[in-house]
């Protein structure tokens, strides 16, 4: 657990630095009037699980798309989709299945697809970068498995999820049809589930992203 927390006071100061760097490139090369009015990013998604012991590990097994419409320079609305799959695994150990006592091991695993509508506000400079922060909004599709010798027992469960977001676009053309794009996140939802012994109540996720931004 300390080194996740180290790891994420270590990506928000970098993030934060990006925020600080004032200009990269001279005014001729990048301005205001090269805006794009319409965002899209295309994403790696690591998530780290808060406070859920069914799934507890971080993972990189995720992806992020994220796209909107700018209605003026600085603001702009679109939707979002995402997944992230979490897991852990259980030492062998007995517990109650279907009226009877079983004892194996376990691998539990939790898979999340949140999708709705996003709200980004970007900060304009004559840089490379394009800062911004964002919330999102919408629904998130949960399944909550254990997969033990031969069987899998699982719940599907559905909850309203929202997302904060910080972020930077980094310009790598003077004309910014591409770039890299970098992002730190919080996530709730109000999915709960039981399988077997074992519940969840919420999901709370902090991550980042790595992908272009176009």
């Amino acid at each position: 657990m300390k080194t996740i927390k180290n790891m994420g006071v270590k990506l928000f100061a970098a993030v934060a630095l990006l925020f600080a760097v004032p200009t990269l490139a001279s005014a001729q090369n990048y301005n205001t009037s090269a805006y794009n009015n319409y965002y899209l990013n295309a994403d790696w998604n690591f998530n780290i699980p808060l406070g859920n012991d069914f799934a507890s590990k971080a993972s990189g097994w995720g992806m992020n798309f994220d796209a909107g419409y700018y209605l003026t320079d600085n603001f702009g609305l679109g939707a979002f989709l995402a997944f992230n799959t979490n897991h852990k695994y259980i030492p062998t150990q007995s517990f109650m299945f279907e009226n009877s006592t079983m004892t194996t091991n376990q691998q539990h695993s939790v898979f999340q697809l949140p999708f709705g509508v996003s709200a980004r506000y970007r900060m304009v400079s004559e840089s490379i970068f394009e800062p911004y922060v964002s919330m999102k909004l919408g629904a998130n599709y949960a399944q909550m498995a254990s997969y033990f010798s031969t069987f899998k027992a699982y719940d599907r469960t559905w909850g309203f999820y929202m997302s904060p977001e910080v972020g930077t676009n980094i310009w790598l053309t003077p004309n910014q049809t591409v770039g890299l794009h970098l992002a730190l996140y919080y996530s709730f939802a109000t999915n709960k589930g039981n399988v077997l012994n074992y519940s969840m109540d919420n999901l709370n996720n902090f991550g980042f992203r790595v992908g272009l931004c176009f």
